[in-house]
């Protein structure tokens, strides 16, 4: 009697942490052999056991984890084009003052070289942070 009653509660616990477990682990034959390790292995009210089951994502939330990421780094890389506009819009213009006013060469061409370097520099940031969201985060 003691046995069963055993038993009972075992089958009672697990099948509890199962119907609590996200529906990918459910869905799983192979998860639900570990799960059932597990529960031989750790106390029912192991404080090991409930951090483990507030770290477990479904396989819902890792897709949309890995859009959003994918999103992220595409509108990082619009910005590269913004620096390719940047960089002809400077030389555009230093053309044109040099057109108008071929005395002042050196100084046009130091202060286009300046706005080449800042446009250059925020379309590598822009390209730096593209790479940050694919393979960091």
């Amino acid at each position: 009697m003691l046995r069963s009653a055993a038993v009972a509660r075992w089958n009672i616990i697990n099948s509890a942490r199962l119907s609590a477990s996200p529906l990918a682990s459910s869905v799983n034959g192979g998860q639900v052999a570990e799960r059932k390790l597990e529960s031989a292995l750790l106390p029912a009210s192991s404080p090991l056991l409930s951090f483990l089951n507030t770290l477990q994502t479904s396989a819902v939330q890792r897709d949309i984890d890995s859009a959003a990421k994918f999103i992220g780094a595409g509108a990082a890389t619009v910005g590269v084009a913004g620096s390719g506009a940047g960089i002809g819009s400077v030389f555009g213009s230093l053309i044109i003052g040099y057109a108008r006013n071929p005395s002042l060469k050196q100084q046009l061409f130091s202060y286009a070289i300046l706005g080449f370097a800042l446009s250059e520099a925020m379309g590598l940031f822009c390209l730096m942070m593209a790479f940050l969201l694919l393979f960091a985060f």
